[in-house]
């Protein structure tokens, strides 16, 4: 690595992280840490599949085989990613970014696009539109087109790009539904800060799990409320015990449970805008788990490597039956506030995963953590990560005008745009652009009216402006754009932007090593 200061010693350990990357702790004790990442993103893994089962009209004995589902993708795709990919301990999951097309292809197959509005004939259409928009991805990644973006990235960029990861998260409904249940979530978060910020000095186990036991502690509470008849159903918090026993024990989950994919081109288009969301946002938290591990800036190799891992996992989502596989940014918070960075720990939690997946009452269990709960949970979560995308200006000149206004833009329009997008859905905002009167001139021109042509520019027409409305509908992606353009092209030096910083705290390409040049052994001498 080319550090002048190096962050971290030479286990990978950097102040306030208890278990660096390359650490292994005790099988037992990894056990329960694993588990812990898992929880912090489970709110997360499980509210995706629950939109897209209720959008779908998906029975509730097949929802919870389509949660199960996810669990079982989330597992692998982490295995993967941590061992052959970009090798960050970052739980994979449920991706946000690509719900907005998901569900706009949901719109489109049941007011007739395609023929049929039952749920297998939705679900195998988004199957198809995964799986090829996932190739792109793959092809991104693997071809080295991704890596390239690093040089435009300066920590201008990368700090409000990050900070909106946390911050376009904010008015969640586990957050701010108008009926919440405040002692609970106050229960839940001020159970997490006790525990990770007042008693992690006095008890290790306070410093290591403090989101497993605030977790715990407040669901019993709340089953308690339940039981007594404190909390009844319908209300927040209730807990919903018979639910449990109802469930199969053994959910039957296989490739291409569902049927086989179909592909619609339309829909194609639609889901390659979710997934380039998905690679931005990932980029940054690629950086971000750097920061707090203290490891150095990932080499434009190891992103590469880690987009085409996330391609070929959403590949595997779409074979699976899911909604897409991507980087989780919870998971990164809970680095933060619990110290643990081990990848070694990622992967116990991941088998974990993978196994529990398969067992209908572990599903049914999750689901019963009332939203309150994942609520407080969130609010630390995600104010983690608006710290640690802010944390990446030290790098800058915070006396500059231009650095000053470029992350001020970016972050108020990643915050104002989407908000606006927010008044309509894929069908609304068409129609706001008037889309028909937009390309009347060309599809009636002679040569072209009445021709293939003229089908084939309304689809390319309207794929345009769902990709619009579905990148600007992402806080994220708004204010990473914006914040990408400014940055390269407002005049400022390297030592101004970061940049200068920055290089010295990139890791070299030879630092990151693939899975077949480890065991194979063509890398760099150990």
């Amino acid at each position: 690595m080319t550090r002048d200061e190096p962050a971290a010693d030479d286990s990978g350990r950097t102040d306030g992280v208890e278990y660096g990357i390359d650490d292994r702790p005790p099988l037992d004790e990894s056990v329960v840490l694993g588990v812990q990442h898992y929880l912090t993103m489970v709110g997360a893994n499980i509210a995706v599949p629950l939109i897209l089962a209720d959008a779908m009209g998906m029975p509730d004995h097949i929802t919870v085989q389509f949660v199960g589902t996810f669990f079982v993708v989330s597992g692998i795709a982490t295995l993967a990613q941590t061992t052959f990919g970009n090798r960050y301990p970052i739980v994979q999951g449920a991706p946000f970014s690509m719900l907005a097309p998901a569900l706009a292809i949901i719109g489109a197959v049941q007011t007739g696009a395609v023929g049929g509005a039952d749920w297998q004939v939705i679900l195998v259409q988004l199957q198809g539109a995964i799986i090829v928009a996932a190739t792109v991805q793959v092809a991104l990644g693997y071809f080295g087109l991704v890596g390239k973006l690093r040089r435009f990235l300066s920590p201008v960029v990368i700090a409000p790009t990050i900070a909106l990861i946390g911050l376009a998260l904010f008015d969640v409904t586990q957050i701010t539904s108008d009926n919440q249940n405040w002692w609970l979530l106050g229960l839940t978060l001020g159970l997490i800060l006790l525990f990770s910020q007042y008693l992690d000095v006095k008890r290790k186990a306070f410093r290591l799990y403090p989101v497993i036991l605030a977790i715990a502690i407040a669901w019993l509470v709340a089953a308690g409320l339940s039981a007594g008849n404190v909390l009844v159903d319908g209300q927040p918090g209730y807990v919903p015990l018979e639910d449990v026993t109802d469930a199969s024990l053994i959910l039957p989950i296989y490739p291409f449970q569902w049927g086989t994919p179909e592909i619609t081109a339309a829909f194609v288009v639609g889901m390659i805008a979710g997934v380039l969301a998905s690679i931005v946002e990932s980029i940054g938290d690629y950086y971000a788990v750097a920061n707090l591990t203290g490891s150095a800036a990932p080499s434009e190799k190891r992103i590469n490597h880690g987009i085409g891992m996330e391609g070929l996992m959403n590949v595997f989502s779409g074979i699976m039956g899911t909604g897409g596989s991507t980087s989780y940014s919870e998971n990164i918070g809970a680095i933060g506030l619990t110290g643990v960075a081990s990848r070694y720990v990622v992967q116990v939690g991941a088998v974990v995963m993978l196994i529990a997946g398969f067992v209908g009452y572990f599903g049914q269990l999750i689901v019963t953590i009332p939203n309150p709960i994942i609520g407080g949970l969130f609010i630390a979560m995600f104010s983690q990560i608006v710290a640690v995308g802010l944390s990446n200006l030290k790098h800058v000149d915070l006396d500059s005008s231009r650095n000053v206004f470029i992350v001020g833009f970016a972050m108020f329009v990643g915050l104002a745009i989407p908000e606006y997008m927010a008044n309509f859905d894929t069908a609304g905002f068409r129609a706001t652009v008037d889309l028909a009167a937009a390309v009347a001139p060309l599809v009636e021109f002679d040569p072209i009216a009445g021709t293939v042509v003229a089908g084939w520019i309304e689809v390319t027409a309207q794929a345009v402006v769902d990709t619009i409305f579905i990148v600007g509908s992402t806080g994220m992606a708004v204010g990473g754009l914006a914040a990408l353009f400014l940055d390269n092209t407002i005049p400022g030096t390297r030592e101004e932007r970061g940049l200068a910083e920055w290089e010295r705290l990139t890791e070299d390409e030879s630092d990151f090593e693939t899975f077949w040049e480890r065991w194979v052994g063509t890398g760099r001498e150990k």
